[in-house]
């Protein structure tokens, strides 16, 4: 007896020892990274300014010095809602149709799509160059927003402050990942120009993170953080207790409407 209490109690510590072990590797970020004070070296993929597509809110604000040298604004537009929190508001700027064009007053319309901002800066200085002196045109995105959904402290879409945004900084503004997210299996969703979309998974844990061509987010990406095993077998244990509360409760009712039968 004193033997089989001995193998019992082997057994279960060696299942905790080998279980916290599996979790210990698919929780930390870049775990394949040595731990050493030794500096690990990794390409980083290039950075590509995103193009402007159709449908995109662009802020626009083009100023101009008159003969008497004074500040003098044509036209200003900036998105209501702050960087870095949840877009709960409709922002304001010029929406670039299907066209791809956007019309701006005394300029009229000009074609950014497929251009990136400091292109689209140029094009419209270009353009205000026939009315205006010197025009000083600057251009931003309304609309960068990211989605983080799924197992996160706080999945909701965020606006971006600038166009260099990387998956860390997306995950950071959501609030990080819950102990029960696959970081080895997150879900990316992405608009393309042609009008389709690209699915992807990415792994967190690595660090060829940093040199993947979606390690730097573009306008509307999506991501999803699903959940691990741990979390998947909680809930249908959670499902199975309740029904089987709601099973226990039919049958003593079915036997106290027995009893008062007879």
């Amino acid at each position: 007896m004193q033997q089989w209490f001995r193998f019992l109690c082997i057994s279960l510590i060696s299942c905790s020892v080998f279980s916290s072990c599996k979790v210990s590797q698919t929780i930390p970020y870049f775990h394949d990274v040595p731990d050493t004070a030794r500096p690990t070296l990794a390409k980083t993929v290039p950075f590509k300014d995103p193009v402007i597509q159709p449908d995109d809110l662009l802020s626009i604000t083009v100023q101009t010095i008159d003969n008497t040298f004074t500040n003098t604004t044509v036209n200003t537009t900036n998105a209501n809602s702050s960087a870095g929190s949840a877009s709960t508001q409709v922002p304001s700027g010029y929406l670039v149709n299907k066209e791809g064009m956007i019309e701006m007053p005394f300029v009229g319309k000009i074609k950014l799509a497929g251009l990136t901002i400091a292109q689209a800066q140029e094009a419209i200085r270009k353009a205000a160059d026939k009315y205006f002196n010197d025009p000083i045109v600057n251009v931003r995105y309304g609309n960068f927003k990211i989605t983080v959904l799924g197992e996160v402290a706080k999945p909701s879409s965020f606006v971006m402050p600038n166009e260099k945004v990387t998956i860390f900084d997306a995950i950071g503004m959501a609030g990080d990942l819950t102990i029960y997210g696959r970081r080895d299996n997150v879900f990316l969703l992405r608009d393309t120009a042609d009008n389709n979309r690209q699915m992807v998974r990415l792994n967190l844990n690595s660090k060829d993170i940093i040199s993947s061509p979606y390690f730097y987010l573009q306008p509307n990406d999506l991501i999803y953080v699903e959940p691990n095993k741990s979390k998947i077998e909680s809930t249908n244990v959670s499902r199975a207790q309740v029904f089987g509360i709601i099973g226990i409760g039919i049958s003593v009712l079915t036997l106290v409407l027995t009893r008062i039968k007879f």
